[in-house]
């Protein structure tokens, strides 16, 4: 039995990762929760079958609790990640690990240092298709890779998802279109998914530029954008981001110098010489999905070995990101503060 803590309950994926872990109940137990809101942390508490604390040192300073996830504002993340690297609790933090990279590279530091398992909740790794690509890219089958495009879109600020009075909360996660608590809007909270994608298959990122925009008014963060990005390897990419968008029928595009692969209403399609069958048509034969980002995550508390993300990884996609709106500000390209 691990026993877990939650270090901020604000995040709107909160309440799915608390539903993870009560439904292994001979597995793990949530002893404690603290939030910066304490009316927000005794509803969660409530759910949770927990109790909520004023301080989350007090958390850190139990050593019972085996291991802490962190769902509160992102500007509080390297603060919390900090002071667990401290105590040497195991850490699970939602996305984007940081605002700046400066903070993320200081998360990163604290984190391999303490020698802590360590996930980031970017779980589109764990798709079929998303392993099928990158299969297909390290073997070769679509050759030099020239460009690709990866677009993560929802109606989210079109229904007022973030308003008051959503989820569990009166407040609902209206925090999250919040510049000074959330460091970004449409485009960096989605786009932080496409970019662990579009990083994971390609490489180091050379140069960034991008365009942010605003549609509704409804808040002060952007809504929506889209950027370039130069890799080392010399392929391009584009990534399109926001809460605006009906609908998102093609997601993802790869192309290179021997083929091409990109999926339209969730079915991957694929031309290819160096693969038997793939004249263009569907591809169904396709890996077996993962679990989510956060189930590998109590998978790997119980001492199985899974693929998880590196804090120098999501470390990057900080920086990567942070480029990406000093880019928009600026109506230039920037480079990545990648150490």
């Amino acid at each position: 039995m691990k026993t877990l803590a939650l270090l901020g309950v604000a995040h709107i994926h909160t309440p799915s990762f608390i539903q993870s872990i009560l439904d292994r109940p001979t597995q793990f137990t949530i002893k404690s929760l603290w939030d910066s809101d304490p009316a927000r942390a005794s509803i969660a508490a409530g759910h949770s079958n927990c109790i909520a604390v004023s301080d989350y040192r007090e958390i850190l300073r139990d050593e019972s609790v085996d291991a802490v996830i962190v769902c509160s504002e992102t500007n509080l993340h390297r603060e919390l990640v900090v002071a667990a690297c401290a105590t040497r609790k195991h850490l699970f933090v939602e996305k984007p690990l940081a605002i700046s990279a400066a903070d993320a590279y200081a998360m990163q530091r604290a984190i391999d240092a303490a020698g802590v398992i360590f996930q980031i909740g970017h779980f589109m790794r764990s798709y079929p298709i998303s392993r099928q690509l990158k299969e297909w890219i390290d073997d070769g089958a679509l050759g030099t890779i020239t460009r690709a495009r990866h677009s993560n879109v929802h109606h989210g600020a079109l229904a007022g998802w973030f308003d008051r009075g959503l989820g569990w909360y009166e407040d609902g996660f209206h925090w999250m279109t919040e510049l000074e608590r959330a460091g970004c809007g449409g485009f960096g909270d989605l786009g932080a998914h496409s970019l662990d994608m579009l990083m994971w298959l390609l490489g180091d990122v050379e140069r960034v530029t991008a365009q942010v925009d605003r549609l509704l008014g409804r808040y002060s963060c952007d809504e929506y954008g889209e950027g370039l990005l130069r890799f080392g390897s010399g392929a391009i990419a584009s990534l399109a981001a926001g809460w605006v968008d009906m609908l998102n029928p093609r997601p993802v595009l790869v192309s290179g110098s021997g083929g091409i692969a990109y999926v339209d209403n969730g079915k991957l399609f694929v031309k290819s010489d160096n693969l038997d069958g793939a004249d263009g048509g569907e591809w169904t034969d396709l890996p077996d999905a993962l679990p989510h980002a956060f189930v590998l995550f109590l998978e790997a508390l119980l001492g199985e070995s899974v693929p998880l993300i590196s804090a120098k990884e999501a470390a990057d996609r900080s920086a990567v990101m942070q480029a990406f709106y000093q880019a928009a500000n600026s109506n230039a390209w920037v480079k990545p503060q990648i150490p």
